[in-house]
């Protein structure tokens, strides 16, 4: 049986980051994910900001490790090819209450080592966000807080895991272990694998892995569902920046923002669930964000609202990150990464890293992979000649695009890992139009085909 130096467990935006951490220090990497493809859990419906801890905690493990994957990401992404939508963000106060908590938030975010920001009068928030509601008393510029691609990026990470020659099992639902002093044997749903050491990065069933493996899990996950409703793309010329809400203790609210892809997003809702594995949309929530939407940006009313959906945020009894270490059976435990996962992935994966604080030295990397540009804003695929045919119109999608996420290093396991890597069937029409298409371009070519796919 193959030994592995690491085992990490989970795909999702931390699991990736922390393989391609290991994998770029020349150790022998072995990723085992549940699902179909990567960000197949929790991370497939996040929404994109890339934070600065403005607001974390004050000398959390939080805001270290958010300030560190923002630097990272900004050191690497021209690199990778990865696009960035310079918005900013401006925390808008809506009652004098509200107005009141700037100041003090002004000051934490100063204290983070936030120091570019500022409290904006109503006035000038009208002039950088004309459609902006004139209800606006207030609110706090932070100019660094930026959109990015949501997938792209860690899709380039588990690539370069491939790369350094780590192996990426999918379907692999970790099932039992045992620990015998020197490593970990790992039972899944395809089979058995050995590694010297764990990394438990299962997102919302870390602690479910916690308990199979090690008899007991340090915290409880308490799934929150958010939805979100996203607006046509002609919504995007009605907002610049990120709008975001003045954060409670429980939640950072509802954001309005633009996406890479050209449209404006509103949400998440924040609704306590038991079931892990269902998120599903209903419509009293969607109804209640494109009205709140509207009433941050009027012009939002009546605007089609073009796609919906909704992701579960791995929350824990307790609001910080939940990352312990067994050093005597070789195994960290990565949990309770909400929100700002996304952003903090890079910073999680250097702190999980010097937790072990021991292994292969770090080698020379390959070419960091170039990704494929899905953001509207810049030069797609289909204004290069020779792309053959334009297959999802909505977005835009190319022949030769879906040809290549096909072919690719990390080829997609199922339709949503397509959807990701291309954005075919995500506009509009939602594949009313090109699903047909898409059948029989990716016929017998998934490992989870499309329904009715013949195998």
């Amino acid at each position: 049986m193959d030994r592995y130096d690491v085992a990490v467990i989970g795909a999702g935006v931390v699991g990736c980051a922390v393989a391609r951490r290991f994998a770029l220090r020349g150790a022998r990497v072995l990723v085992l994910e549940k699902g179909a493809d990567i960000l197949s859990g929790a991370s497939k419906a996040n929404s994109a900001i890339l934070h600065t801890g403005f607001d974390a905690p004050e000398g959390s493990l939080e805001l270290e490790c958010i300030q560190r994957g923002h630097a990272e990401y900004l050191a690497l992404r021209a690199e990778m090819n990865l696009p960035l939508l310079e918005t900013g963000a401006i925390v808008v106060a809506w009652s004098e209450e509200e107005e009141a908590r700037l100041g003090a938030l002004e000051r934490q975010a100063r204290a983070n080592g936030v120091d570019d920001v500022r409290i904006l009068p109503a006035a000038e928030i009208r002039r950088l966000e004309p459609q902006l509601s004139t209800r606006a008393r207030a609110g706090l510029h932070v100019p660094r807080e930026h959109v990015i691609d949501p997938w792209s990026p860690f899709l380039a990470y588990a690539t370069q895991v491939v790369a350094q020659g780590g192996r990426m099992v999918f379907d692999a639902e970790v099932t039992a272990g045992a620990f015998d002093g020197e490593g970990w044997t790992l039972d899944t749903a395809q089979g058995r694998f050995q590694a010297a050491a764990v990394v438990n990065c299962a997102g919302l069933f870390g602690d479910v892995v916690d308990q199979r493996l090690l008899g007991r899990a340090s915290f409880e996950i308490r799934p929150r569902k958010g939805q979100f409703a996203v607006f046509d793309k002609a919504a995007s010329a009605l907002l610049t920046a990120i709008i975001l809400p003045v954060p409670t203790e429980r939640s950072k609210g509802v954001v309005l923002c633009r996406t890479i892809f050209g449209n404006v997003l509103v949400g998440p809702t924040a609704e306590e669930q038991a079931d892990r594995t269902r998120a599903t949309v209903t419509e009293p929530e969607l109804r209640a964000l494109v009205a709140r939407a509207a009433e941050i940006v009027p012009a939002l009313a009546g605007m089609p609202v073009t796609a919906a959906y909704a992701g579960l945020r791995p929350a824990t009894e307790e609001k910080h990150y939940r990352i312990h270490q067994d050093t005597a059976r070789r195994w960290i435990t990565v949990g309770g990464i909400r929100s700002t996962g996304m952003t903090a992935a890079l910073g999680i994966a250097q702190h999980v890293e010097a937790l072990f604080a021991s292994g292969p030295a770090a080698t020379a990397a390959p070419a960091a992979p170039r990704m494929p540009n899905l953001a509207d804003h810049l030069p797609r695929d289909w204004q290069r000649p020779g792309y053959d045919e334009i297959v999802c119109h909505c977005e835009m999608v190319t022949k030769r695009e879906i040809e290549a996420a096909l072919a690719g290093p990390m080829p997609p396991g199922d339709f949503g890992g397509l959807k990701r890597r291309t954005r075919c069937a995500m506009g509009r029409c939602q594949g009313f139009n090109c699903l047909g298409r898409l059948t029989e371009i990716t016929a017998g070519r998934l490992p989870h085909p499309l329904p009715g796919h013949p195998l």
